[in-house]
């Protein structure tokens, strides 16, 4: 995937993905990951910037695989930006189509005029 298709979306699909139920970082990466290639040099910068932005809160919750892990929880601000990203991604995507529809109809059209 495009790395700046990937820099525009990334910020919703965590957002989505801890939206489901509270996640530690590892966990979220990997789930991240089902959807794009990233690593954890790019998720960790963000959970924290939208920490800062009041989006998650954390907690610490023990493990019974070592140390205890750091939980983000979605704050009602941050459900509120997850609506507003939701709402641009899917009127961003319809009117994308829509244009690729169109011109790929004036391609074919086009097609045509020259065959005959």
């Amino acid at each position: 995937m495009n790395s700046q298709f990937k820099k525009g979306v990334l910020e919703l699909v965590v957002l989505a993905v801890i939206a489901e139920k509270d996640r530690y970082g590892y966990e979220i990466i990997n789930l991240v990951e089902d959807v794009m290639d990233v690593n954890e040099g790019t998720i960790y910068p963000l959970l924290k910037r939208l920490t800062n932005e009041h989006y998650f809160e954390t907690y610490l919750k023990e493990s019974t695989e070592g140390p205890p892990r750091k939980y983000y929880r979605l704050t009602g601000a941050g459900a509120l930006q997850l609506g507003r990203l939701k709402e641009e991604w899917f009127l961003f995507t319809e009117r994308i189509e829509k244009f690729l529809k169109e011109v790929e109809g004036r391609d074919q059209g086009n097609l045509s005029s020259k065959a005959e």
